[in-house]
């Protein structure tokens, strides 16, 4: 199944797409996803009214998230790219859940902080029930996989050491469009990754290229760390990424990033300059 939150009459509303329909949750069901996610295995999502949902302005599928865990460095080009040793074991940071936005909206980068914006197709989890701290997770514990941009400001990223910091500033965590669940994506399987700018191929490889593979990523975040469900995991970028060619190919006030993974849609961005914001 594929869970949504789109804008309706100016309020969220969760839409889900499932046995061939599409139907809107009523006007005072949770703006929760995983909650829909559990009404449709009670079966009560199948009396819900239907909807064409193509011409729905679509949020991110979570309206929170407690933590962020992103994993860096974990595609072998990728690690390469960077002039870094391949990690010996996960590389994690933190993205702050206020970064979070829309598969369509605007990213606002803070030029007047940073002149090297980036970008990062990834694979990202959203952890379904609480788990890890003694036992560590599984993906059993996983609720749906959807696509995340980890927008990024190098400049700032590299010059604090700590990446939290460039990795979030309001906007940074594009997600989207959907939330799918395992009955229609196999966490197991390999899937393409890849993003665009204004049309040009930059990022493209698949997730059987990862240094540590999904369960690994769980385990890890999660030993010792309880998750909790809305959770997000990042899982890592291929190789591409703008700051890392040489020269390096930032990305410009009005250039459109695309990011996708093969089977659960795709992040469409515009990047504008907070300088050059005219709303």
């Amino acid at each position: 199944m594929r869970i949504a939150r789109a804008r309706i009459d100016g309020q969220p509303r969760i839409i889900v797409d499932t046995a061939g329909a599409t139907r809107l949750a009523p006007s005072d069901f949770p703006d929760d996803a995983l909650a829909a996610i559990a009404a449709v295995r009670a079966d009560v999502a199948a009396n819900w009214d239907t909807i064409d949902a193509s011409d729905l302005e679509l949020l991110a599928p979570v309206s929170g998230a407690g933590k962020i865990i992103a994993v860096g460095l974990n595609y072998v080009d990728h690690a390469e790219e960077t002039g870094f040793a391949a990690p010996e074991r996960p590389l994690t940071f933190a993205k702050y859940p206020s970064s979070i936005t829309g598969p369509t909206t605007d990213v606002f980068v803070p030029d007047h902080l940073t002149q090297g914006i980036d970008f990062e197709a990834e694979l990202a989890l959203v952890i379904g029930r609480r788990c890890g701290g003694i036992t560590p997770a599984t993906l059993d514990d996983v609720a749906a996989a959807t696509v995340a941009n980890d927008v990024s400001a190098r400049d700032v990223q590299f010059a604090d050491a700590q990446w939290t910091r460039g990795k979030s500033f309001d906007t940074f965590t594009p997600l989207g469009p959907w939330l799918v669940t395992s009955d229609e994506f196999n966490l197991a399987a390999s899937h393409r990754v890849y993003a665009t700018v204004d049309g040009e191929l930059m990022q493209e490889d698949h997730t059987s290229e990862m240094i540590f593979d999904l369960p690994t990523i769980l385990a890890f975040v999660s030993d010792g760390i309880t998750l909790e469900p809305g959770d997000i995991v990042l899982s890592g970028t291929p190789a591409g990424a703008g700051g890392f060619r040489t020269p390096p190919r930032y990305v410009q006030h009005g250039q459109t990033v695309v990011c996708g993974v093969e089977g659960l849609g795709e992040l469409t961005n515009r990047y504008v300059y907070r300088s050059q914001r005219t709303q």
